[in-house]
């Protein structure tokens, strides 16, 4: 026998003997490595709602002749993960902000702080022409009456450098309790997103399952531009706070109306017949179209539809785009 064939013998006798330190069961059993952070897969983020995993028809729930060859309809897989319960409000995105201004305006530089991620009040006035926009533009992100509103101004990088700011944050704090840390916050996927606005309901044409925008009692479902421009039907001539209608059956507010929202999925006309069916998404960093869901206060019922795709320019902030953040569901096998 070679001499050399004995060494890996020889040395693990010697750790056996030695009595070299690993991690081991009281009875020699093979039990897991030992001192791992304690992780309940069961706890639900703060401010977040699980979304159970589950298949799908993403696309048009409605025959859509203008959008067919953009909006194919696509069986697909969601696994689970959790949303945010509300759009991102202007108080949320004032924690973001004076944390970036106290620990970090000394690397970013002011310049970048307030012009890339403080958001564009100036969109009031910008988006609409003849549109006395400046009483919103001066109030509407700094004046406490509107710190339950949906931030808008806000770009898709802003809104990545967010979830990447509360990802950190929530991590220092798991580290200093001794917890395992959570998974990333991020935008959700286009798929996730069409996914969580119909709160499990198949096909179904808005997030409260009807195809109707007001219910049995005449209540509109959602803050939207009903008719020709009649916008304070539904009780709010713009925005409004958020979680003032109804949730879907999930426990996700505002999925229709009051701001569209961003997705990190980069907007390609083909690219629901193109994506994998399981998880499917499009990371494209050369596309600058990102998609944005969901309507907003200034948009017709159409805009409002589960499966009706739109997009903005990734360095477009506008005064109808806000957004609200997801997380991926681990430790229960993303289905429940």
């Amino acid at each position: 026998m070679n001499k050399f064939s004995l060494l890996p013998l020889v040395a693990f006798s010697a750790l056996l003997l030695g009595g070299c330190s690993f991690s081991k069961g009281p009875t020699g059993d093979l039990v897991g490595a030992e001192d791992r952070p304690e992780f309940n897969p069961q706890e639900v983020p703060y401010g977040m709602v699980p979304c159970p995993g589950g298949t799908f028809h993403m696309g048009q729930t409605d025959q859509d002749i203008s959008a067919s060859m953009v909006n194919m309809n696509k069986q697909v897989t969601i696994a689970g993960f959790y949303m945010d319960e509300t759009e991102i409000t202007n108080n949320q995105y004032r924690q973001f902000m004076n944390a970036i201004r106290q620990d970090s305006i000394d690397v970013l530089g002011e310049e970048y702080v307030m012009t890339e991620l403080y958001p564009d009040t100036t969109v009031w006035v910008r988006d609409f022409t003849y549109h006395m926009g400046d009483p919103l533009m001066e109030y509407y992100y700094t004046h406490p009456a509107f710190d339950d509103y949906p931030v808008v101004g806000v770009d898709w990088f802003a809104a990545k450098y967010f979830c990447n700011w509360r990802t950190k944050l929530k991590a220092q704090a798991n580290e200093e309790a001794g917890l395992a840390p959570y998974p990333n916050f991020r935008l959700p996927s286009e798929a996730e997103w069409e996914y969580a606005a119909r709160g499990g309901r198949d096909l179904a044409t808005y997030p409260w399952g009807g195809p109707y925008m007001r219910n049995s009692n005449g209540c509109m479902l959602a803050n939207f531009k009903p008719g020709r421009g009649d916008y304070a039907s539904d009780g709010f001539a713009y925005t409004g706070p958020v979680a003032s209608f109804f949730p879907n059956d999930f426990g996700l507010y505002d999925m229709a109306g009051n701001v569209s929202e961003w997705c990190d999925d980069a907007y390609m006309e083909a690219s629901v017949p193109v994506v994998w069916d399981m998880n499917p998404t499009n990371p494209d960093d050369n596309e600058p179209r990102k998609v944005v869901r969901g309507g907003s206060w200034k948009d017709i019922a159409y805009f409002l539809e589960t499966g009706t795709r739109n997009f903005e320019y990734q360095d477009s902030a506008r005064s109808y785009i806000g957004f609200r953040t997801a997380m991926i569901q681990i430790g229960s096998g993303g289905d429940r």
